[in-house]
């Protein structure tokens, strides 16, 4: 009776042996997906579907040798991971637990975390990052779109980068195993010292556009560099400074940001060297300036040339500060055209697109002077924002154009040209033999109603004249001006222009500060 207790007993051991091996099982590996156990006597695995991310977007994947499941493609570390497999047991114990079955598996992709973003490096020492747990793969580079990818031979909590400089920034990611990808966040390294070190992206002296954000990455808490100080930016621009993280700000223009053609100058303290700053503590970057013909472009559009321009086909800007700055960088093709063809024969013959002379010049003046800048001529950054900013708000010039001839013939006169005809003209007095009036083409650079002049006489003697009117300075002490005289078509002066007063008077409402003045 024992006997055959103990047989029936060892019957049900075994059974229920061969029940619970009968079932495959699925479980997290250390270099793959998932492992796959197969059931006792075998099995086949049928399918096997991986998905990732917070859609479950399905991932290729293949099963290897010792039934690891690797993916064919990356996975984005820290994202939530699903393998689900299929697996058909064999017919003599499919009867025990059934043909199919269904396995799944739900985990996290594991991140990887620096022990510090900041390193301070010796001068002869290798670049080596810390990581807080083994990495199977890292990537770096200067740009976080284009990263060299790195698989260690076995996982490692230390890496060693290239170190191109004493001190620099990178991008860096690691990734826990082979089969994952994840976004890089910037390291920093520093030379060894007492001081604090900066590295600014873009690098001191390159070249940026207006819009360019700068970021200093200080080898010290920023709160301990600056304190509660955010460092001047020059030109005064609009923007503002962002705190990243506790070492690293940076600065973001808005608007029209730093301008074209704008030196821009970021003042730090003077315990604080920025690597590749020629001055040390005071990095610089330069803003390349806008084109001669967008120039050009520009003051046609808004009627400071006689000329208007229109866009060849697509070629059209956009109204955005962004289009614009560019535009002048790389400005698009199109054509210029006379508003006037009555305009003074000799005028045309002075003028060309991408030639910067005396009547762009001119130009430029009368665009400084209508908006209250002095009226230097130079295409600087404040004129080129302006300039843009009139651009996007369809702000014309109101004044309309003028051209003032003056003619050294017998007998002497003048011609005041203006939107298409002539307003005034009548006989001039230019210089005397021994203090000519200069010929050639000016833009008047001062405009008063009444002033006093003085200087040299040819004989020696020395002349003051106060009450001299309707004045437009236009060749270092030449101007077109009233004065008194018995007649009028022939040399008489020390070098002006001299008309009468009825004349003058008419003339001056028309040659404010940037008008071309012609003397032949």
């Amino acid at each position: 009776m024992i006997g055959g207790v103990l047989v029936v007993l060892a019957v049900l051991v075994a059974a229920g042996v061969v029940f619970g091996t009968s079932k495959a099982t699925l479980t997290s590996d250390p270099a793959g997906v998932a492992k796959i156990t197969l059931p006792l006597g075998g099995g086949h695995i049928q399918s096997v579907t991986v998905l990732a991310g917070a859609s479950a977007q399905p991932v290729p994947a293949t099963v290897h040798s010792d039934d690891v499941v690797y993916p064919t493609q990356t996975i984005a570390a820290g994202s939530h991971v699903t393998v689900r497999v299929v697996v058909t047991r064999p017919g003599w114990i499919s009867w025990i637990s059934g043909k199919r079955q269904t396995l799944t598996l739900n985990f996290t992709a594991p991140t990887a975390s620096l022990r510090s973003h900041y390193v301070t490096v010796g001068s002869h020492a290798p670049l080596r990052l810390h990581f807080k747990a083994p990495i199977s793969a890292y990537s770096y580079g200067t740009d976080p779109t284009h990263m060299r990818r790195v698989t260690l031979k076995s996982p490692n909590a230390t890496i060693t980068l290239p170190r191109p400089s004493a001190a620099g920034s990178m991008y860096l990611s690691g990734q826990p195993r082979i089969w994952e990808h994840s976004r890089a966040a910037v390291i920093s390294w520093f030379p060894a010292g007492a001081g604090a070190t900066a590295v600014a992206n873009p690098a001191p002296g390159s070249k940026v556009k207006s819009s360019t954000p700068i970021t200093l990455t200080f080898s010290k808490p920023v709160s301990k560099v600056l304190g509660s100080h955010e460092p001047p930016v020059s030109p005064a621009s609009q923007g503002t400074w962002h705190t990243l993280n506790s070492h690293t700000i940076e600065f973001v223009p808005s608007g029209y940001g730093y301008g074209l053609g704008a030196t821009v100058k970021i003042g730090l303290p003077a315990g604080v060297h920025v690597i590749g700053a020629a001055g040390g503590n005071a990095p610089t970057w330069s803003v390349p300036a806008g084109s001669t013909v967008r120039l050009q472009q520009l003051l046609a559009m808004l009627g400071y040339l006689p000329y208007d321009f229109h866009y060849t086909g697509s070629a059209n800007v956009p109204l955005t500060p962004a289009a614009q700055e560019q535009a002048a960088v790389s400005p698009p093709s199109g054509k210029f055209s006379l508003r006037w063809q009555n305009i003074p024969g000799w005028y045309t013959g002075d003028w060309a697109p991408g030639s910067y002379g005396e009547i762009t010049k001119a130009a430029v003046m009368s665009f400084e002077n209508s908006h209250g800048m002095t009226a230097d001529g130079v295409d600087g950054p404040q004129v080129w924002n302006a300039l843009i900013s009139d651009v996007i708000a369809g702000k014309r010039n109101g004044f309309g154009y003028t051209v003032v001839d003056v003619s050294e013939g017998s007998p002497e006169s003048e011609s005041t040209w203006h939107n298409g005809k002539t307003v005034v003209s009548g006989p001039v007095n230019t210089g005397v033999a021994s203090m000519p009036t200069a010929t050639g083409t000016f833009a008047v650079f001062e405009h008063v109603p009444v002033t006093t002049m003085s200087g040299t006489n040819p004989d020696g003697s020395h002349y003051v004249d106060p009450g001299i009117q309707w004045v437009s300075y236009f060749n270092g002490g030449d101007a077109l001006h009233e004065f008194p005289r018995a007649s009028y078509g022939f040399p008489q002066s020390d070098g002006c222009v001299e008309m009468p007063d009825s004349e003058a008077s008419s003339v001056y409402p028309y040659t404010p500060i940037g008008t071309i003045v012609h003397v032949t």
